[in-house]
C-alpha cells in the first residue's frame, strides 16, 4: 500500500488515514490526533495514538484534514515511522513500523531504541 502525506515525521498509509478520518468525524472533537511515545510495555516504550489537546513543545501538521500533534522530543524515536491500519482477521487495528526500534514485542505496540 502506498504511503501518502509525505515529508512528515511520521507517515500514515491510506488505510490508516481513512480510519483516522472515520474516528475523527465520529468523535466530533476539538482535540487533535496525538502521535507519540510513553514509557511502558514489555520492551520499554509504547506508542501513543489518541486525541489530545495541544501541549508545550508540540509540532503541528495535518493529514488529509485531520490536525496532528507530535511532541518534538518524541520525533527522535518516531522519525520515519509508518502507521498502518489493518482490517483483516489477523491484522486488525493500527500497527507501527518503526525503523528506529531495536527491539519490539510480539504485539507490536511496545519497542526499545
Amino acid at each position: 500500500m502506498e504511503t501518502i502525506a509525505q515529508n512528515l515525521p511520521v507517515q500514515f498509509t491510506e488505510n490508516a488515514i481513512v480510519e483516522i478520518k472515520r474516528i475523527y468525524a465520529k468523535e466530533s472533537t476539538e482535540k487533535k490526533l496525538r502521535v507519540g511515545v510513553k514509557g511502558g510495555g514489555c520492551s520499554g516504550m509504547t506508542y501513543v495514538l489518541e486525541f489530545d489537546n495541544e501541549q508545550t513543545g508540540d509540532m503541528h501538521f495535518e493529514i488529509d484534514g485531520v490536525p496532528v500533534l507530535l511532541n518534538r522530543a518524541h520525533e527522535l524515536y518516531l522519525a520515519g515511522m509508518e502507521v498502518e491500519f489493518g482490517s483483516g482477521l489477523n491484522d486488525r487495528g493500527f500497527t507501527f513500523k518503526n525503523p528506529n526500534a531495536t527491539k519490539t514485542c510480539g504485539c507490536g505496540t511496545s519497542f526499545a531504541v
